[in-house]
């Protein structure tokens, strides 16, 4: 494998890792901005007050631990990602070496 497949593969997986973290991100920023409308809607109804900010508060609250959980998932993912990349330069490079020394020692 060359040292421009193993760039660039390690690129891919880079790219990969960060598209799946923007994801989450617009994910995460999708699910407050629902939150936040569903908020709008109950204050807008003809709820007791005291009713109204407890179940905004329960819905942003449960918003928020969703976006962190999706979050959370998508950053280890990228970070496996990453892993596995290291891995494999690891491995790519060893076989190199190994190469070059055994092209040394004949």
């Amino acid at each position: 494998m060359s040292i421009r497949k193993i760039s660039k593969s390690v690129e891919d997986i880079e790219s990969e890792a960060e598209r799946i973290l923007e994801e989450a991100r617009t994910r995460a920023n999708e699910i407050l901005l629902k939150a936040k409308e569903e908020a709008k809607e109950i204050l807008s109804s003809q709820l007791p007050m005291n009713e109204v900010k407890t179940e905004c508060q329960k819905i942003i609250h449960n918003a928020k631990v969703e976006a962190d959980k999706k979050s959370k998932d998508a950053a280890n993912k990228a970070s496996e990602i990453g892993t596995n990349a290291d891995k494999k330069i690891e491995g790519v490079v060893e076989r190199i070496v190994n190469i070059i020394i055994g092209a040394q020692l004949t």
